[in-house]
């Protein structure tokens, strides 16, 4: 078995009206939806990473942030070749304007789409948090919302 260190991925909350922009990425042939976001490169802060993020897989001029709102561990199952441990902290960020300038200059992005809260329910969403972004309002305070993981 080969151990990772863990990996710190910062992710955004976008919203836009009643929804929330997700990115789609392939994993494995199948279409899975993240938050926008990525990994922290040594000697950035979390925040000029995630602006880094959000300009590569967005395609937008980063709002302003508010958080941590969340924090999330994710491990591969037991008995897996490689361990992978990520550790997601999540921060949230409103829109305005118009999205028609959405794009990316990632290669793991494979589009974007904006979801109304009601929709998450049925999206495969990495980390599996729809019920936290369901629920989450802007001033509530940052939770740890324990080791989730998705196949």
């Amino acid at each position: 078995m080969i151990r990772a260190e863990p990996r710190i991925r910062v992710s955004a909350l976008l919203r836009w009206g009643g929804g929330i922009l997700l990115c789609r990425h392939d994993k494995k042939g199948k279409d899975v939806w993240l938050l926008p976001g990525g990994g922290v490169q040594s000697g950035e802060t979390l925040i000029d990473a995630l602006e880094r993020e959000v300009r590569e897989e967005v395609g937008i001029d980063p709002p302003a942030f508010e958080g941590p709102l969340a924090i999330v561990d994710s491990f591969a199952p037991k008995g897996t070749l490689v361990t992978k441990h990520v550790v997601h902290i999540i921060f949230a960020g409103e829109l305005e304007g118009s999205l028609e300038d959405v794009t990316s200059t990632d290669d793991a992005v494979r589009g974007h789409r904006l979801f109304s809260l009601e929709e998450l329910d049925g999206v495969v969403l990495h980390p599996p948090i729809q019920r936290f972004l369901q629920r989450w309002q802007s001033g509530d305070p940052a939770v740890y919302l324990g080791a989730l993981w998705i196949p």
